[in-house]
C-alpha cells in the first residue's frame, strides 16, 4: 500500500506542486491548508509522514507539532523559507524528524522523504484512525475498509467510504461542508460543495432504507451534515 503523505501549507500553489511530486513517484497525498485542519483530516486518514510548513496562519506549526506528538506520533518534516525559523526549530529540538528549507530541490525533497520513512518504519495498525467504529446498527472498519449496517455488508468507493468515516468521527454532531471537504478531499477541493452533495446522495442510496427521506445521513439546512446511530 503506498505511504500517505499529508502535506501542510498555505500556499496553495506549493500544495498542488508538492503533491504532485510525491504522487508522481507512488505515494498517496492528502493536503491541507492549515495545521487546525491538518490535525481533523490526520483524525480520520492517518498519514505515514508529514510535511508541515512552520509559518501557518493561526496554528503555526510549531504548536502543530506538539498536537501531533500528544495525539499520534508522526514523523514531521518542517518547511521553512526564513533562518530564523530554523534556528528555533534546532534550537527547540522539538521533535521534528527532519527540517528543509524554502526554495528546494524536489530531488532533495523526495531524498528527505525516503530518509525519514526509511527511519520510521512502523505499523500503522492500533492508530485511533484505524480502530473499527460502531455507530448504532453500523460498523465501520476502516484498516479493512468494510462496512455492515444491521449485519449486512455495504460495498463502498473511497470517497464515499471517507465520507462516512468522517461523519462517523463525530457520530450525532453537525459538521460543516467544508470541515467535510477538507477531512475527506483535502484543502483544493475546497469551494466545490457539489462534490459532497453528489457522494452523499451516492451513500444514501447505498445505506438508507429510503433515500429520499435520510434518517442515518441527516441534512441540517446552512449548517452540514450528521450521522444518526439507528437501532
Amino acid at each position: 500500500m503506498a505511504k500517505h503523505i499529508l502535506v501542510v501549507d498555505d500556499d496553495a500553489l506549493l500544495r498542488r506542486s508538492l503533491s504532485l511530486q510525491l504522487e508522481q513517484v507512488g505515494y498517496r497525498t492528502s493536503t491541507a491548508a492549515s495545521a487546525e485542519d491538518a490535525l481533523a483530516l490526520s483524525k480520520r486518514d492517518r498519514p505515514d509522514l508529514i510535511l508541515l510548513d512552520v509559518g501557518l496562519p493561526g496554528m503555526d506549526g510549531l504548536e502543530a507539532l506538539r498536537q501531533f506528538q500528544m495525539e499520534d506520533d508522526v514523523p514531521v518534516i518542517f518547511v521553512t523559507a526564513r533562518r530564523r525559523e530554523l534556528d528555533t526549530i534546532l534550537g527547540l529540538e522539538l521533535g521534528a524528524d527532519d527540517y528543509i528549507t524554502k526554495p528546494f530541490n524536489p530531488d532533495v525533497l523526495l531524498a528527505h522523504v525516503k530518509a525519514v520513512l526509511r527511519r520510521t518504519e512502523r505499523q500503522s495498525g492500533g492508530s485511533p484512525a484505524q480502530e473499527p467504529l460502531t455507530v448504532g446498527d453500523m460498523v465501520i472498519n476502516p484498516a479493512a475498509h468494510t462496512v455492515t449496517v444491521a449485519d449486512k455488508p455495504v460495498e463502498l468507493a473511497a470517497r464515499e467510504f471517507a465520507l462516512l468515516h468522517t461523519l462517523a468521527l463525530e457520530a450525532g454532531n453537525v459538521v460543516s461542508v467544508d470541515d467535510i471537504i477538507t477531512r475527506a478531499w483535502g484543502a483544493e477541493f475546497l469551494g466545490e460543495p457539489q462534490v459532497v452533495y453528489v457522494h452523499m446522495r451516492w451513500l444514501r442510496e447505498k445505506i438508507e432504507e429510503d433515500p429520499n427521506n435520510p434518517k442515518r445521513l441527516v441534512n441540517v439546512r446552512g449548517v452540514g451534515y450528521k450521522l444518526v446511530p439507528q437501532e
